[in-house]
């Protein structure tokens, strides 16, 4: 992501530990598995708008957006047996969109929930932001995903 000059720009590192499985994957990622992931949210506008702090987004809010996820298995709707509270406790499970919980349906997760904050926080503003979400699922594995966003 290039920045001009006149942006500006905001930052947000957090990481968080889940477990998840990929049916129909033809190898061990078919089996519940975890990781720590690690995801940085890259935010940047011209100028942010600021709040009666004089602050523009709280770092702390995208943090727990990304550390919702932290001790939960995610899902996706189909995937029945964690779905079923009778087998599983439905507090530390996470139903992602998708057909599977990918780490790159997980990035688009984060991604839409950072676009909802812009939305509640200041909404109709006209403001343009570019935001990335790189998501990293292990040491080798990284997945990032971007978008401009008009709120």
């Amino acid at each position: 992501m290039h920045l001009d000059p006149a942006m500006e720009k905001l930052i947000v590192k957090a990481h968080f530990h889940t477990a998840h499985r990929q049916p129909g994957y033809p190898g061990h990622c078919q089996h519940v598995h975890g990781h720590t992931w690690r995801a940085k949210v890259t935010l940047s506008c011209e100028e942010f708008p600021r709040d009666e702090l004089d602050m523009s987004v709280d770092f702390g809010e995208i943090k727990q957006l990304v550390r919702f996820l932290d001790h939960k298995i995610i899902v996706t709707k189909d995937d029945k047996t964690f779905l079923d509270p009778k087998v599983f406790d439905q507090e530390g499970v996470f139903v992602v969109e998708g057909r599977g919980p990918s780490v790159e349906n997980v990035a688009r997760y984060i991604c839409n929930k950072v676009v909802d904050l812009l939305k509640t926080k200041y909404p109709a503003r006209g403001i343009t932001y570019d935001l990335e979400v790189k998501l990293q699922e292990t040491d080798n594995n990284i997945f990032i995903i971007g978008k401009s966003v008009t709120v």
